[in-house]
């Protein structure tokens, strides 16, 4: 039995937390990816993870040495520093002959992994060479993909899955305006795909909306796809359920139209209008026939009082 498959029992209140924090929930943690070298890595393809790296922290682990395996051939190395680290997502670049300035970019489900592809870079303009005011750290992004191959191309619809879930960041209840400063934009055309990150500012316009413009901050990298390894559709099935207590209560009596607008069924008992109490008119008082009349035509006798 490996090391971290065993049932370990905390000695101290640390190691206990460490645990908790482990343990499956109804509302996961944020996912964190790892960014790993290969034995053979060029100057490019260490800069990519540098600069990924710092568009995803704090959510990401960098590992500075180098590791010799090869992801497509042999994954358990991969799914025991995803296991070591408690990280869910991982990008991995090496350098070769028949394969240069090569990125992984893959996902795990339950520490094993699910989806993987094999991205080519072709040309990269690092954070650095671009002399412009950058986007704090830990600034969740806005983004945006462009092209029908996104949604025409099973590969391509998977990848972009991959992506959003690789650069999404947590989960928030409030958006603040000064706060969405950041875009990363995925173009795929003509077989190749494009990554633009920019930077957005808020010009005056003379109105209460303002002016927008967008800043080309880096890193930008040009792409193409090689190999990939996707989940079947079962297993990804699979890995998209979400527990019962997550899934909203449907709720009776409620429905919604196209435009969101709810509309509420009340079921109330048969009214009887006869009963209705009216305002209190002379011209609507009963005469006493029609009183008699309702009570089955006998009035009742008075008694004199001798």
């Amino acid at each position: 039995m490996d090391a971290l498959d065993r049932v370990v029992k905390p000695k101290t209140k640390r190691a206990k937390r460490f645990l908790e924090k482990r343990e499956p929930k109804l509302t996961e943690n944020t996912k964190t990816a790892m960014l790993i070298k290969g034995g053979n890595a060029s100057s490019t393809v260490t800069e990519v993870l540098k600069d990924i790296y710092a568009l995803k922290k704090p959510f990401a682990v960098m590992y500075k040495k180098k590791n010799i395996t090869r992801p497509f051939e042999d994954q358990t190395s991969l799914e025991f520093f995803s296991k070591k680290s408690d990280c869910s997502l991982f990008l991995f670049g090496s350098h070769n002959k028949k394969r240069p300035n090569n990125l992984i970019v893959g996902r795990m489900f339950d520490y094993h992994v699910l989806d993987m592809v094999e991205l080519g870079i072709e040309n990269f303009v690092s954070l650095k060479d671009i002399k412009n005011n950058k986007c704090p750290e830990g600034t969740k992004p806005m983004l945006i993909f462009a092209g029908d191959t996104f949604d025409v191309n099973e590969e391509y619809r998977r990848l972009k899955s991959l992506l959003i879930d690789f650069f999404r960041g947590p989960t928030v209840s409030n958006i603040r305006l000064a706060g969405l400063e950041h875009v990363l934009h995925f173009t795929a055309v003509d077989g190749k795909i494009y990554m633009r990150s920019y930077k957005v500012l808020l010009k005056k316009s003379g109105c209460k909306i303002p002016r927008i413009e967008l800043e080309d901050i880096g890193p930008s990298l040009d792409l193409v796809m090689r190999r990939t390894h996707l989940a079947s559709d079962d297993l990804y099935k699979l890995s998209l359920k979400q527990p019962k207590a997550l899934k909203p209560k449907k709720k009776k009596n409620i429905s919604h139209d196209v435009f969101g607008t709810t509309y509420g069924r009340i079921h109330m008992q048969k009214q009887d209008l006869s009963k209705l109490q009216t305002r209190k008119m002379k011209g609507l008082k009963k005469r006493p026939a029609e009183k008699s009349a309702e009570d089955g035509g006998v009035s009742p006798k008075k008694t004199k009082s001798g």
